[in-house]
């Protein structure tokens, strides 16, 4: 997607049903300065430590989940929101199902 206008009403209705030892993952919106992505983890899935070169945000909308930030362990559950800078080590591990934004800013 370029350049685009994106809406929807129900962010949760456009992740399906999460399977059994699955991450899903699906760009909602991507241009020059921004990439947005739904993602959904099956209880147990984790993303291993990774660092980004961009600053991001996530934003958990359902579902339990423990980040790592650097040295720091973190819960989050709906509503928690995130702000990553870049280069920031860290990991994320569903505890139940959960669905997250992840919105990462692009430097040009």
């Amino acid at each position: 997607m370029t350049e685009e206008t994106f809406y929807t009403t129900d962010v949760m209705a456009l992740i399906p049903e999460i399977a059994a030892d699955s991450i899903i993952s699906r760009t909602l919106y991507s241009d020059e300065r921004l990439k947005v992505v739904l993602f959904g983890f099956a209880a147990g899935q984790e993303l291993s430590e990774h660092t980004s070169a961009h600053p991001a945000v996530l934003h958990f909308l359902s579902g339990e989940a423990d980040v790592t930030l650097g040295d720091e362990l973190k819960p989050a559950g709906p509503g928690t929101w995130i702000h990553m800078p870049p280069r920031l080590p860290h990991r994320i591990e569903a505890k139940t199902p959960v669905v997250m934004l992840l919105l990462m800013v692009k430097w040009k």
